[in-house]
């Protein structure tokens, strides 16, 4: 599936719309590495949503967001 972006997009936006929640914004910038310095987009960018599993495990969490113990 892909998606063409509007100008004001941003990585996070565009995670909470096509997946509904935030979280899976590494996924759309991990498929999508050629935009990866990209924060806020213009208008046209088609970017690749890959399919996802609703189950996010630690390892698939930033470093600054996984807990160390």
């Amino acid at each position: 599936m892909t998606y063409t972006t509007v100008q004001g997009d941003m990585w996070d936006s565009i995670a909470k719309a096509q997946y509904g929640d935030t979280k899976f914004t590494d996924v759309l910038i991990n498929a999508n590495p050629q935009y990866r310095e990209i924060f806020i987009f213009s208008s046209g960018i088609v970017l690749d949503i890959p399919e996802i599993n609703d189950k996010v495990t630690a390892d698939d969490l930033p470093p600054w967001k996984q807990v160390s113990g």
